[in-house]
């Protein structure tokens, strides 16, 4: 009779057993049946089996599964090793650390300005007229322009948030999966910057930012090295893990709508700069803004293309962090997507609200985002967050 699935793993034991009995050492053994979670590869590289193959375990664990192999096997070979010394702070990833405070300075300090005048003395100097002027000519204009600058605002502060975290958590301890993240959306944030020659206005004060935060990731490059993760892995498919699947899956779909809203509002702000929303709100046409000030727009398109690119940024972030860094008791990656969430969706929520743009339309993406939010969060929390309190709290009963 023919074993399959789950139920193989047993037949596998045995022959494994019986062919390292019979063989001895000077033979390999590769075990091809009953991989459907990491304990039973390691129940197989116990019974004699020199490597393990995956079959009918990718679809009942889904494609995930070798990472997952790799790293308990990584795990239970290094467990009883003595850790390397971390680098230091100024090795590497403390530049990193400072990149994402140094952007969530920056993001608080854009927020102030955004709620509050709006526009800097070389804004107002670009477009030739003073503030009160646009308020006169549009009562409408400088919040949808506020509306702008404090989303952007909130993703600068989630992403200095994320960077911060993935640095300190992360890349201080080798992690490959933080380090891609962090490489990865750096280099999209630091190319969006050149999204300028599509609208036509140079801001120096984004220059500055950039040429002032560019150092901090080029110092960051210096001597990173890939180290195995020491937190001890999940190794069965209970329904804890089933249910972080689900919260996994969401944060995935969140990343991905958002690297897709990011690059639809860059290329809107490098083309037609408006939706049909953003006029209906501002009560005047595209046309008339720009016989009123020629100047107006492209100021308007560097707001917006500079918040697909800062949201695409931390798109990859969020998706790089779903996709590869949720491992069982990794509280630190729970609590990187609550704080990093919470300034961006509050941004463009508020705000929103505040200046009275509730378009239903326009603001649907956003309450499908929030929803993917909460529901990843509340999913993942026990396989994050509570399985790190039950860990932490045997290691004190064992002390």
């Amino acid at each position: 009779m023919r074993v399959g699935g789950p139920e193989s793993l047993g037949a596998s034991l045995s022959r494994v057993r019986l062919l390292r009995e019979a063989l001895g050492e000077r033979s390999a053994i590769v075990a091809a049946g009953g991989v459907h979670q990491p304990q039973d590869a390691l129940e197989l590289l116990a019974a004699g089996a020199n490597s393990v193959q995956l079959h009918s375990g990718l679809v009942y664990a889904g494609p995930g599964l070798p990472k997952r192999v790799n790293e308990a096997i990584l795990y239970d070979r290094i467990r009883e090793t003595k850790a390397p010394d971390l680098p230091s702070f100024w090795a590497n990833w403390g530049w990193m650390s400072l990149l994402g405070i140094g952007m969530m300075i920056g993001g608080v300090l854009a927020w102030l300005i955004a709620a509050t005048s709006v526009l800097l003395p070389y804004d107002e100097t670009f477009l030739g007229v003073s503030r009160n002027v646009i308020r006169r000519f549009n009562p409408n204009l400088l919040h949808f322009m506020s509306h702008d600058r404090i989303t952007l605002a909130g993703t600068m502060i989630a992403i200095g948030i994320f960077y911060y975290q993935l640095a300190h958590h992360g890349l201080r301890f080798g992690l490959h999966w933080a380090r891609t993240a962090l490489l990865t959306s750096c280099a999209v944030g630091f190319s969006s910057f050149f999204l300028y020659l599509g609208y036509g206005y140079f801001d120096p004060l984004h220059a500055v930012a950039a040429a002032m935060l560019l150092p901090m990731l080029l110092l960051t490059l210096r001597g990173l090295k890939d180290r195995p993760s020491r937190t001890p892995p999940g190794l069965y498919n209970d329904s804890v893990w089933r249910r972080a699947q689900w919260g996994q899956c969401c944060f995935v779909v969140l990343g991905f709508a958002l690297a897709i809203g990011g690059l639809t509002i860059s290329l809107i702000g490098i083309t037609t700069v408006f939706v049909q929303t953003d006029l209906a709100y501002i009560g005047l046409t595209a046309e008339q803004l720009q016989a009123w000030n020629e100047r107006l727009i492209p100021l308007i398109a560097h707001d917006r293309a500079g918040f697909g690119g800062a949201l695409f940024s931390l798109a990859v972030a969020i998706t790089a962090s779903a996709l590869w860094g949720v491992n069982q008791g990794e509280s630190w990656l729970w609590w990187t997507f609550l704080l990093g969430g919470l300034p961006g969706f509050a941004a463009g929520l508020l705000v929103h609200f505040h200046i009275g743009y509730t378009d239903f339309v326009h603001l649907l993406p956003v309450y499908i985002a929030v929803a993917l939010y909460a529901a990843g969060l509340y999913l993942m929390y026990p396989f994050l967050v509570g399985r790190a309190n039950r860990t932490a709290l045997s290691m004190i009963k064992e002390s």
